[in-house]
């Protein structure tokens, strides 16, 4: 049996979060390691990376099992040569030989619940999404303030993670507006707040040109948690050195409208910081669009982009310095990432290598035909096509 296992070193040390990797068995020659993780089965990983790594497809793994062969990568490493750290991005087709035990899919793994609390006990803190999990753009759900109070009555942490394109304190207004209690969360970590720090850090350079709403501008306020901040200049394209996309000028048309201007950008080799990797988003039974779809198009045109937010890892920095500031310490292992973006919720998730909970009467509804929960084989079909695997799922959060 031969599966394409993809091995990418992540941005934190490998073993970082409180030890919830345990070796279980050593691959005799190999350089890979077998790792178990709570929930979620065996991973294949390099044993003598210093960094972080993680696998997909991941793989579940009953041993004992010997690898019998190993074939051509992408990175440069001959055949049968030990995976070290220093081989960024690896490609590795193994052959598994399964003696006594089984081999199947960590995607079956997923297990479907009923309620937060069935779960809880396991968790001392939640990074929990926003649109589509505790509000629906424009109302809270009575159902998810309440798991959400639950868990912190017991003492856990909630930590907003939201792909909004705004500093916490604007995310903080719009919950209020909304009808969020503050009594159901601790604090708020944003993709904006994430892409902010890269924006006044000059990551684009300090002349840009701006795609968004009027509501986004305030993403040039001064920022304090950055020191000796650059000084930004809104510009016209002609004579940026990057463009900021938070949404597109347009949220209901086609992101094709935005050829011409990109066109004229590429030719010019300038970058795109991306403050929301969210191609679309619901507000209450309208689908609008992001600006994560206009950073896909850029991206497909021969555009640079620097995405900020779920699933790329200074979002989930953010998210436990909120915690740290807080005084709470709490391991990877006890946290568990709640979301119904399958693409950046979930996808973040495992990249931290993170336990979730997969919202699925989101966006994805109808695709895993989810009415109070969702349907069985509908679900595993649809993760089978994302090749992902969230720990958990429910229909809506509760």
């Amino acid at each position: 049996m031969t599966y394409l296992i993809v091995l990418r070193h992540g941005k934190r040390d490998f073993g970082a979060g409180g030890g919830n990797r345990t070796r279980v068995s050593c691959l005799e020659g190999k350089g890979l390691t077998i790792t178990q993780r709570p929930h979620s089965g065996y991973w294949i990983t390099p044993l003598s990376a210093k960094r972080k790594s993680k696998a997909l497809p991941r793989l579940c793994i009953q041993p004992p099992i010997a690898i019998l062969a190993q074939g051509r990568n992408v990175s440069g490493q001959r055949d049968g040569e030990p995976l070290t750290s220093s081989h960024r991005f690896l490609y590795i087709a193994v052959t598994l030989r399964v003696g006594g035990g089984s081999l199947r899919d960590e995607r079956a793994m997923t297990k479907i619940i009923d309620s937060l609390a069935d779960i809880s006990a396991s968790y001392d803190a939640v990074f929990c999404d926003l649109w589509g999990c505790l509000h629906n753009g424009i109302k809270a759900h009575d159902a998810a303030v309440a798991a959400l109070r639950a868990f912190k009555s017991d003492g856990g942490t909630v930590i907003l993670l939201t792909n909004a394109p705004r500093q916490r304190a604007s995310v903080e207004a719009q919950l209020a507006r909304f009808q969020t209690p503050r009594d159901c969360w601790d604090s708020i970590a944003t993709s904006g707040d994430s892409a902010r720090m890269a924006m006044f850090q000059g990551a684009i350079g300090d002349k840009v040109y701006f795609i968004g709403q009027p509501h986004d501008e305030i993403f040039f306020d001064p920022i304090r948690i950055v020191d000796d901040p650059i000084t930004i200049q809104r510009t016209e394209l002609d004579d940026a050195t990057g463009i900021l996309c938070t949404s597109p000028f347009d949220s209901f048309a086609d992101p094709a409208v935005m050829r011409p201007t990109f066109l004229h950008a590429i030719a010019r080799g300038l970058p795109m910081l991306c403050a929301n990797p969210d191609v679309v988003v619901d507000r209450g039974d309208t689908r609008e669009w992001c600006a994560g779809a206009l950073a896909a198009l850029y991206r497909e045109m021969g555009g640079e982009t620097l995405m900020y937010g779920k699933p790329h890892p200074g979002v989930y920095d953010l998210a436990r310095r909120r915690m740290i500031e807080l005084g709470k310490d709490i391991p990877d292992r006890r946290i568990l990432c709640i979301g119904d973006g399958i693409n950046t919720d979930i996808q973040g998730a495992m990249g931290e290598d993170l336990d979730s909970l997969f919202i699925t009467g989101g966006l994805a509804a109808a695709q895993t035909r989810t009415d109070y929960q969702p349907d069985p084989g509908a679900l595993q079909e649809f993760l089978a096509t994302a090749t992902t695997t969230p720990t958990f799922a429910i229909g809506q959060l509760r």
